[in-house]
């Protein structure tokens, strides 16, 4: 955790702001927290309401994306925030937000162009978290419930990330500055369509870009959308990392799923299908 970073956060229980002194944030109200020794701070005000992806899921994820499958995901969306962000103004640059960032992959390949900006990272998991924390110099990592008020001050941020992730638009158009930008990566019907159809995987809504439009309208006004698909070659011990990082971990399990695996060629060619956002918020 940067102090760098603290002027962004608020507190959860009060919204104060906070400072961060010998490891521990604390608000004016004498709310505190503490900095875990792997470098995240936690800022969930309560128990958790969802499940929050485990330590295998997470250890899924890290070595799924350290392999390089998912980069021409984290490069388009370096691409997008690159041309959308808004131009430097001098002053305090505002900061990176990613919401549901999990391990910070995507986050840290953003932040390596955007010098000047502090970067903070949310995810529900302690276990992604940890990683993040990690990710990149500039990144600050806080475990954070993405579908309740989030621990960032009004306008604090002049990017906010969005990737496979859950997202509360009221929320986000509060912590994003009048000429920020939010970038939103979600699947499209044909992502992993191979796998989805070989192992059984959870199958994406054929209308979720038209349901995300109709969530966000009240709030942000879309400015730039991009389709961007290419092809993974997963062998036998990438494609159970991949159902294992992501909400099919809670439904696929033991020697079925193996078996599954074992039947598909290797390499399996697999398509990533994605959509890119960009909205701007109303004013």
């Amino acid at each position: 955790m940067r102090k760098e970073a603290v002027r962004y956060l608020r507190c959860p229980h009060c919204s104060g702001a906070m400072a961060m002194t010998d490891g521990t944030l604390r608000c004016p109200l004498g709310h505190s927290f503490d900095v875990a020794k792997q470098g995240y701070v936690n800022l969930l005000p309560a128990a958790a309401r969802f499940s929050a992806d485990t330590a295998a899921m997470v250890a899924a994820r890290a070595d799924f994306l350290a392999a390089g499958h998912y980069a021409p995901i984290a490069e388009a969306l370096a691409a997008l925030a690159r041309a959308t962000a808004p131009a430097p103004t001098g002053g305090d640059p505002g900061c990176v937000v990613d919401i549901g960032g999990g391990t910070g992959y995507h986050h840290a390949r953003v932040m390596a162009d955007f010098p000047g900006h502090e970067g903070i990272l949310l995810d529900i998991s302690k276990f992604a978290a940890r990683r993040a924390a990690r990710a990149h110099p500039r990144i600050s990592a806080v475990v954070a419930d993405a579908w309740d008020g989030l621990p960032i001050a009004d306008g604090a941020a002049s990017v906010v990330l969005n990737v496979f992730a859950p997202r509360n638009p009221a929320e986000l158009r509060r912590i994003l500055r009048p000429e920020g930008v939010l970038l939103v990566v979600t699947p499209r019907p044909d992502h992993l369509r191979e796998l989805v159809e070989a192992l059984g995987l959870l199958r994406v809504d054929e209308q979720k870009d038209e349901r995300l439009a109709d969530r966000f309208s009240a709030y942000f006004t879309e400015v730039a959308r991009e389709r961007s698909r290419s092809t993974m070659a997963l062998d036998h011990k990438a494609v159970p990392r991949l159902v294992g990082m992501g909400p099919n971990a809670w439904h696929q399990h033991g020697e079925r799923l193996a078996e599954r695996i074992a039947s598909l060629p290797e390499p399996c060619e697999v398509a990533v299908s994605i959509t890119l956002t960009a909205y701007r918020p109303l004013v």
